[in-house]
């Protein structure tokens, strides 16, 4: 598996808008953060996951053109909102449709505000059309490979917390969350990469704070993990300082193979 951190920050970006003082280096690239994404790469299959405001400027960033499904984590607006971008992926398809996959919520989020995407065909070429689903419990993908979602909490909604199983590797995507199942757990014990949401230092009610997120990390002992969606409370440099040893802080345009 490769995986593409296409964004690694929380929904105002970091750094914030105005924050003329927000205490950050910002010679250092790894602390200017768009919103959180990532682009899967398993069993030949391009698997796209979320789609932030700054979607295709990721995307022109990080060389991707293309994704054969689409997984909306949760329907927050810093997921949402590129998903108009994913028209040149449309193009793409034989059939122009895209398949997403998404929750009760995000589905309803998409219904919403994109009722332009939701026909059998493209209104017109050129505009994006999607075939809506919700995703499952476990989907199947080629050469034994699939794909694990679980519910998680985030605040008045849920979250799909999403594991990706590959020749025997996992690769555990919990971003936005505030706590994990025992689900989620057992899916995620042991993997080759975990990558948690971890907001702040401070207390939050909807997210892992930084606490919280080692302490799942030392629970679930992956062999490698990474921390997402993070503020900018936290800066590249000095926040790494203070991680274990298998634990890193993750930043845009960050690749990883599983």
């Amino acid at each position: 598996m490769k995986v593409v951190f296409m964004g690694t920050g929380t929904s105002q970006g970091v750094p914030v808008i105005g924050a003329e003082n927000c205490g950050l280096d910002l010679s250092n690239p790894k602390n200017w953060r768009t919103r959180s994404s990532i682009h899967v790469e398993i069993a030949k299959k391009r698997v796209q996951v979320d789609a932030s405001p700054e979607f295709r400027l990721q995307c022109l960033k990080n060389n991707i053109s293309f994704a054969d499904l689409f997984i909306l984590t949760h329907g927050h607006a810093d997921h949402i909102c590129g998903m108009d971008d994913l028209r040149r992926f449309c193009d793409k398809i034989s059939n122009n449709i895209l398949p997403v996959y998404s929750n009760e919520y995000g589905i309803e989020r998409i219904r919403a505000m994109f009722p332009y995407a939701l026909g059998e065909k493209p209104r017109e070429r050129g505009y994006p059309c999607f075939k809506v689903a919700e995703m499952p419990a476990v989907m199947e993908l080629p050469y034994q490979s699939r794909i694990y979602a679980e519910s998680l909490p985030h605040g008045p909604v849920e979250t799909l917390g999403l594991v990706f199983e590959e020749n025997g590797k996992r690769f555990a995507y919990y971003t936005d969350c505030k706590a994990l199942t025992a689900r989620a757990e057992e899916l995620a014990k042991n993997a080759d990469v975990l990558v948690l949401d971890c907001l702040r230092p401070k207390m939050h009610s909807s997210h892992m704070c930084v606490d919280e997120a080692l302490s799942a990390i030392e629970k679930l002992c992956p062999k490698r993990a990474y921390l997402t969606h993070t503020t900018s409370h936290l800066d590249y440099e000095e926040f790494s300082k203070t991680l274990p040893q298998n634990c890193f802080m993750a930043y845009d345009g960050l690749v990883v193979e599983v």
